[in-house]
């Protein structure tokens, strides 16, 4: 009798995953740090914003001389910081430029949004429907905050 393969274990399936992490401020700071931390190895990360003095108190990947520099691009290099050896690909751009298509997002095992623009969280939830990609929807509006 034939014996099945073995399914991957987790570790392997974290070590394995790529992930696309739309936004890189309050939630995307936290939830970046969490991925490069439990061990997931292949990210990438979108953020059309740059860093202001009214981010630092909440956004700790961040610090005041990064002031009005790329959210994204910091939040790469402060992640490369503590595990050197991660694939982690930043994007200073906007979710819903024509780049960011179904082809673009079909490449991801899945999305995590930590975004506070309800318009975009729309977009990104319609292309992961489109690329049939889990999406980990996270964000905020004002003070409340919800995750699906």
């Amino acid at each position: 009798m034939a014996s099945a393969a073995a399914p991957a274990s987790s570790e392997e399936a974290v070590k394995a995953a790529k992930v696309l992490m739309v936004g890189a401020g309050g939630i995307g700071c936290e939830l970046l740090k969490t991925l490069a931390l439990s061990g997931f190895s292949d990210i990438h990360v979108i953020d059309l914003d740059t860093i202001e003095v009214s981010n630092l108190n909440r956004q700790f990947l961040f610090r005041k001389s990064h002031v009005g520099q790329s959210k994204a691009h910091v939040a790469r290099d402060a992640i490369l910081k503590f595990r050197p050896n991660i694939n982690i690909e930043s994007h200073h751009a906007n979710v819903k430029d024509a780049q960011f298509n179904v082809d673009f997002f079909k490449q991801f095992n899945v999305v995590l949004n930590g975004l506070d623009n309800l318009d975009a969280r729309r977009h990104v939830n319609r292309l992961c429907l489109a690329a049939e990609v889990p999406l980990v929807e996270s964000g905020t509006t004002g003070f409340l905050g919800q995750v699906s």
